[in-house]
């Protein structure tokens, strides 16, 4: 008798949720950590198709580094980096081009069309989806001596084109996006995954920005998982990444975050994808699971 009541009880909280983001565009990406263990790839596409379902429009976005890093060292190519930075070099960006989009992409498609869904993968050269700009040498300090490193073939999101987006979601495809890019001058660039899915989510006019990672969401101490904050203003979201709360590859998740807000998108979430169902949890209940990001 509890059970029906609690599931019960859990239709009707979703049911406003449903009702209000029905012809939505919901924004959602989800990086390599996810993507390499089965388990969570596919609980998330299962969440993503129910979205579908009950009349979203998903459109995904993907990263791939941890799968970069191993086929470069199954290939004998030692990963290079800076401060943190990866250095994309001419065989590292052929490698990115491979895992991205002939691997990865590919590999959620075919997962998503196995459960009836139609899906097409497309990475930002296609239709010049968005191009970009080669970034400028990055400053870092290297033995207490400042110095400028080129970071090769990596870019920023200088113009996005959602049109191919748009006409895919009205046939009731769900997009997956591979973050590399078209620079000026034709070549690839990997851009970070995390800013083209704040761009897309302004430039779609979406209601909502996922980004599922592999903790929690934003925590004031990182080693404490009780420390979850839930609700962050644009001004609070600032301030954690100024004061050093927010570090490492949280901080382009919060600022692309921060980007689409500021930009339209309603609200942006940072969850835990390896959690089922956090997807649902987070946009069908009122606490929801992970960190919210609004205006104000």
């Amino acid at each position: 008798m509890d059970t029906g009541l609690n599931r019960e009880n859990i239709l009707i909280e979703a049911l406003p949720y449903i009702k209000r983001f029905h012809g939505s565009t919901i924004v959602i990406k989800f990086g390599g950590h996810i993507v390499i263990d089965e388990e969570s790839i596919k609980n998330i596409i299962k969440d993503i198709i129910l979205l579908k379902y009950v009349g979203m429009k998903p459109v995904i976005v993907h990263g791939g580094g941890p799968e970069i890093t191993r086929v470069m060292n199954e290939m004998g190519i030692k990963p290079k980096s800076v401060d943190g930075l990866r250095i994309t070099d001419e065989k590292t960006i052929e490698i990115a081009r491979m895992v991205l989009i002939g691997n990865i992409n590919t590999k959620i498609v075919s997962k998503i069309e196995k459960e009836g869904v139609k899906s097409i993968g497309l990475s930002g050269k296609d239709g010049k989806l968005f191009t970009a700009r080669k970034k400028g040498k990055k400053k870092v300090e290297i033995e207490g001596e400042e110095k400028k490193i080129d970071l090769g073939y990596v870019g920023e999101i200088e113009n996005v084109d959602p049109e191919l987006i748009e006409i895919m979601t009205e046939r009731s495809y769900i997009p997956v996006i591979s973050p590399i890019a078209i620079g000026q001058t034709g070549i690839s660039l990997n851009v970070n995954a995390d800013s083209v899915a704040g761009r897309l989510a302004h430039e779609l006019n979406a209601r909502k920005l996922i980004m599922a990672t592999n903790v929690d969401g934003v925590l004031k101490d990182p080693s404490d998982k009780s420390t979850l904050i839930s609700e962050l203003s644009i001004k609070e979201s600032k301030s954690i990444i100024r004061d050093g709360t927010v570090e490492g590859g949280m901080i382009p998740k919060v600022k692309a975050c921060i980007n689409a807000v500021n930009k339209g998108v309603k609200k942006a979430h940072i969850i835990n994808g390896e959690k089922n169902h956090s997807i649902l949890l987070e946009i069908f209940t009122d606490e929801g699971i992970g960190t919210m990001i609004k205006k104000n």
